[in-house]
């Protein structure tokens, strides 16, 4: 079964996570660079970014201003204990802005930030934490009547994908899965 969705956000901690020559449909990939442990080369996330445009795949760049701005990226997105707002400034140069958020009170900060996309998490039970709290299809979906703007993130896999039909968003985000199984994720989204 195939997810149809307008647009699917995808989060790496590397570029080397992710092989773009995987992707064929255009305009719907949203590529999130989030570079914590910095070990890439700017001449690399050059020719990255260069053909993320040949794609035509919107690429962002998470929490660090000056790099989005560097690699002209689309934008930049806010993880959820970013509580600048110094990001505005950014939306003169058209730049966007996503953000992630955890509970209302995050949603709302995003809202100030002026994040046009908010990424909300957990929607399903994570690996690395069974404890965890999160939403479930229903309670999403009942964020989602109040904020049109929020994406699925968290604990999405192969196995609860064709949960994500019930999800009246436009999107859904994914993390782990891209950095364990990339060909078989792929497969799946077309």
């Amino acid at each position: 079964m195939f997810v149809l969705k307008k647009k699917y956000y995808l989060i790496i901690e590397s570029i080397k996570n992710i092989n773009l020559k995987n992707i064929k449909k255009r305009n719907k990939f949203i590529i999130i660079y989030r570079g914590k442990n910095n070990s890439e080369k700017k001449k690399d996330l050059f020719e990255f970014r260069k053909f993320c445009k040949l794609k035509s795949i919107d690429f962002f760049v998470a929490n660090n201003l000056n790099l989005a701005r560097e690699l002209c990226s689309d934008g930049v997105y806010l993880s959820s204990y970013n509580k600048s707002f110094k990001p505005l400034l950014f939306k003169k140069l058209r730049f966007r802005i996503i953000g992630s958020a955890h509970s209302n009170k995050e949603i709302y900060l995003k809202i100030k930030q002026g994040c046009e996309v908010i990424l909300f998490s957990k929607l399903f039970i994570v690996d690395y934490d069974m404890k965890a709290p999160f939403l479930g299809v229903t309670k999403f979906n009942k964020y989602l009547n109040h904020n049109k703007n929020l994406i699925p993130l968290g604990g999405i896999n192969l196995k609860n994908l064709n949960k994500l039909s019930m999800i009246k968003s436009n999107g859904f985000a994914l993390m782990s899965e891209v950095k364990k199984k990339p060909a078989n994720i792929f497969s799946r989204l077309f």
